[in-house]
């Protein structure tokens, strides 16, 4: 048996394993976060106190058992399970595999973090599913192609095209995630995004919502959010917000991102969540 627990952030849903005495196979990953066949996440992370007053150090993979090197949702999480079990107060760091990052809490359900300013988006044109499509590139610990749709999002093909997009052979190997963003005022983002790694839309992405930030600053869209934060709404129903202490310019800065990240659940995983089949041939 595996205690867990379960968190939150936004909705992209995350399993947690704090110290465990070793780190969970790929394979048990992958059936742990199946939805309907076992418990179901975007994700697990592993928590560790690195003593000394440090902070703690996180291990993230995503829903295919394959490590990721940043879920910035995840380390919102991360925080607020540090809090819980009492290895911080109201501030932690967390080391993740692309460096610290400074978590503090907001109030008692959501958490903000300081960060890195992301890479400067680049103008990119790709083809896939026979068509071609222009939209922008940015790192943000992992990468993402960001969208500026045109329409409302709820008519965006976001599962159908993410994919298509996420496996283009102009992101091979790693592949991409995959955002379709809206600007509907200068001071509101509206955004979802198909997750390289859990292979389908997840209800939110932190990574993702810095990105589309990140492309509205540079084409001028939203204005820069420096004593006001930008508002980001997801698919998941939560609002996140942005911020930007602007030095020279938006990448030369510290970024924050905070909202939502709950506990939702605790308990221990039994032997047959280990258990899945594989999917029947029609799938």
């Amino acid at each position: 048996m595996t205690a867990f627990y379960k968190l939150s952030g936004s909705g992209n849903d995350f399993l947690a394993l704090p110290e465990p005495a070793a780190p969970p196979t790929a394979e048990r990953i992958r059936a742990w976060c199946r939805r309907g066949v076992s418990l179901g996440a975007d994700g697990l992370f592993v928590l560790r106190r690195l003593g000394e007053d440090r902070g703690v150090a996180m291990d993230y993979w995503n829903a295919d058992g394959l490590p990721a090197d940043l879920c910035l949702n995840g380390t919102r999480c991360a925080a607020q399970l540090a809090f819980h079990l009492g290895w911080a107060a109201d501030r932690v760091r967390i080391e993740t595999a692309v460096g610290s990052v400074l978590a503090r809490r907001i109030d008692a359900a959501r958490i903000a973090l300081e960060l890195s300013a992301p890479g400067e988006p680049r103008a990119r044109t790709v083809e896939a599913d026979g068509r071609i499509w222009s939209g922008w590139t940015v790192a943000v610990g992992v990468p993402h192609f960001v969208l500026v749709w045109p329409e409302r999002l709820a008519h965006a093909p976001v599962v159908e095209a993410g994919r298509a997009l996420r496996h283009a052979a102009a992101f091979a190997p790693a592949g991409t995630n995959v955002d379709f963003v809206r600007f509907p005022d200068a001071a509101t983002v509206e955004i979802r995004t198909y997750e390289r790694g859990v292979e389908d839309e997840t209800l939110s992405c932190g990574t993702g919502v810095l990105a589309a930030a990140a492309v509205g600053l540079a084409l001028g869209r939203v204005d820069p959010p420096l004593a006001a934060p930008l508002s980001v709404r997801t698919q998941g129903g939560f609002g996140l917000a942005v911020g930007v202490e602007r030095v020279d310019t938006p990448w030369s800065g510290g970024w924050t991102l905070g909202g939502d990240a709950r506990l939702v659940a605790t308990g221990v995983l039994l032997p047959d969540a280990d258990l899945s089949p594989p999917p029947p041939a029609w799938s």
